[in-house]
């Protein structure tokens, strides 16, 4: 049997992973983690080694920073490529039947945040059962960005009744102005690139807005959005625009 593990390690602080993953990740015959390039290290890599530099980690590299508009070839070239690599390693190794095969072999994939929110690991894991129908595929959920930009920057993402809504800002900022109509929190990820245009759909919610950038590492900076001057940040960058509030208990 073959096992492939979605580990989420968390935005970046290695104190932010949990006890399960660490467990998982030392346990596990393999470990890949993404990478923009060949010979970058990338955020999941450092995370991990902070905990278990005795784990050999093996890169797979993601169009991470491509842009997400046009037919995105690159994007999936690279989904294609990293799936075939941990297909045929699962398939090598793996309860196939092969000489020196074991009954069950085990890999995972590290991924910042959490492997059920907007993580590559979904695209890998689509790729790996495509070729190995027979895989079981697992996940152990990590701390979001959301998670930890809120609790950087000391406020609380919903209390009471309050909807809370996640979205991705990598291409039109209707969801956003759309989602500002509502109550309640909205999050956006990855609308670092187009800080201008974010600012002025915000409108007069912009002085509820917090931008959080390079969440859990030495460079990590967490503002008022109001008070950023420049047109652009970091791709994978956070966005809390809390609700207006009255008094404790007014949400119930």
């Amino acid at each position: 049997m073959s096992e492939l593990w979605g580990v989420g390690v968390g935005p970046g602080d290695p104190e932010l992973v949990t006890l399960k993953a660490l467990r998982v990740l030392r346990e596990v015959d393999v470990v890949f983690v993404p990478v923009m390039t060949a010979g970058e290290r990338g955020r999941a890599e450092a995370i991990i080694e902070a905990h278990l530099p005795e784990v050999v980690l093996h890169r797979l590299v993601f169009a991470l920073n491509d842009e997400v508009t046009g037919p995105q070839e690159r994007r999936r070239q690279h989904w294609d490529a990293a799936a075939a690599t941990v297909a045929e390693h699962l398939r090598t190794h793996g309860g196939s039947g092969a000489p020196g095969a074991r009954s069950t072999y085990s890999a995972a994939f590290a991924t910042i945040g959490d492997p059920a929110v907007y993580s590559t690991f979904g695209y890998l894991a689509q790729g790996v059962r495509d070729a190995l129908p027979d895989v079981v595929v697992r996940t152990v959920p990590g701390i979001t960005a959301m998670q930890a930009a809120a609790s950087a920057a000391g406020v609380v993402l919903v209390e009471g009744t309050e909807p809370l809504t996640l979205l991705p800002l990598s291409r039109e900022l209707d969801v956003l102005t759309d989602a500002l109509t509502r109550p309640g929190a909205v999050v956006a990820y990855k609308g670092g690139r187009r800080l201008a245009q974010v600012r002025e759909a915000l409108g007069e919610h912009v002085s509820r807005a917090v931008l959080a950038e390079h969440l859990g590492t030495p460079d990590e900076r967490v503002r008022p959005l109001a008070e950023v001057t420049e047109d652009t940040v970091p791709y994978l960058s956070t966005i809390v625009i809390t609700p207006p509030r009255g008094g404790a208990g007014d949400q119930l």
